[in-house]
């Protein structure tokens, strides 16, 4: 599978981020109804695929910022046709978490199972059966960074 189109969904502070994108070679997408959780930024960004002939989107979270290129790499490889969906895992525990590789097939499906925080949750746990689990753990840690104080120590990753 090529590199595809990146696409970021704003939604609080979007003038700020697009500001710090600076112009890159993205496709920023409004969230005007960010408050209502990341269910709706998750059905903004696959809208936003319309008409592209996207195959599949690769779906990472901002908040997470030791998921990197070697992570989205790996889940990215997973792909196999537009009925694929692939998962990052995390250690010996095969904690699930992003990113999450979302084949068009499914696009429509998740977009309607996609409400408040819960983004593909209740869809992938509908299809658990058909996800590519994929190990980051070694490339990536998924720890949330939602306040300041959430940050490690910076030696830490």
């Amino acid at each position: 599978m090529e590199k595809g189109p990146v696409h970021v969904v704003v939604g609080a502070a979007g003038d700020e981020v697009r500001a710090l994108l600076g112009g890159g070679d993205c496709t920023v997408v409004a969230n005007p109804a960010w408050e209502t959780g990341m269910g709706s930024s998750l059905r903004a960004g696959l809208a936003s695929l319309d008409g592209t002939g996207a195959r599949a989107a690769l779906v990472a979270l901002v908040d997470q910022p030791w998921i990197g290129a070697a992570a989205m790499a790996r889940v990215r490889a997973a792909y196999r046709s537009p009925d694929s969906l692939a998962q990052a895992v995390y250690g010996e525990e095969r904690r699930r978490g992003h990113p999450v590789l979302l084949g068009a097939a499914h696009f429509a499906g998740v977009a309607r199972a996609a409400r408040g925080d819960q983004g593909a949750r209740a869809y992938l746990r509908e299809h658990a059966g058909e996800i590519t689990l994929v190990e980051c753990g070694d490339v990536a840690a998924p720890d949330d960074i939602d306040e300041p104080g959430d940050l490690p120590d910076p030696g830490r990753h």
